[in-house]
């Protein structure tokens, strides 16, 4: 896993071959960012990482800038990898919550400028989390979220609704 751009950039961490997640590819990394680009100035921004697995999302927005990184990752060894990787760039500017996205997503009173939600790509509600973000006022009037899938899911008559990429197999869904 390697951070593309940044304070941090090529920074390499190496995933455990046990793990479940799955870090989103390079390519597909490195292109939602170029476009978020023009959406949203990640410097000094408040950023949630909703299912962070390998925490490769979190190290990229804290390298481009962003003034905390709230991750948010059920799996223990997922979390304990995450903080590692935190700890060996040497930054405090990351929220570690070791917990249920959807309880968080229910009892979390912060905004955020830009909030990045990766999660399992079988997960059963995965069209509701886009839904539930903007029900609990989790994005800033300004803010940007996206949401990376499967091929299988379609927000397009969502109504705070932007765009749809594709890279490869990885889809990424934005909202304002």
């Amino acid at each position: 896993m390697r951070i593309i751009t940044g304070i941090y950039k090529g920074r390499h961490f190496d995933i455990p071959r046990s793990f479940k997640a799955r870090p989103t590819t390079d390519f597909a990394k490195e292109n939602i960012f170029n476009v978020l680009n023009g959406y949203i100035d990640l410097d000094g921004a408040m950023a949630l990482d909703l299912f962070a697995g390998t925490g490769s999302i979190s190290l990229e927005m804290l390298s481009r800038g962003c003034s905390q990184v709230v991750s948010v990752e059920a799996d223990r060894d997922h979390a304990n990898f995450i903080r590692q990787c935190m700890t060996k760039l040497g930054t405090d500017a990351n929220v570690l919550i070791r917990g249920d996205v959807f309880r968080f997503i229910k009892s979390c009173s912060q905004q955020f400028d830009f909030i990045f939600a990766d999660p399992p790509y079988a997960l059963d509600n995965i069209d509701t989390i886009p839904d539930l973000i903007f029900e609990h006022n989790l994005l800033k009037p300004d803010g940007i979220l996206v949401v990376e899938h499967g091929k299988a899911n379609n927000f397009v008559c969502h109504p705070r609704y932007l765009e749809h990429r594709v890279y490869g197999s990885v889809n990424f869904s934005i909202f304002r």
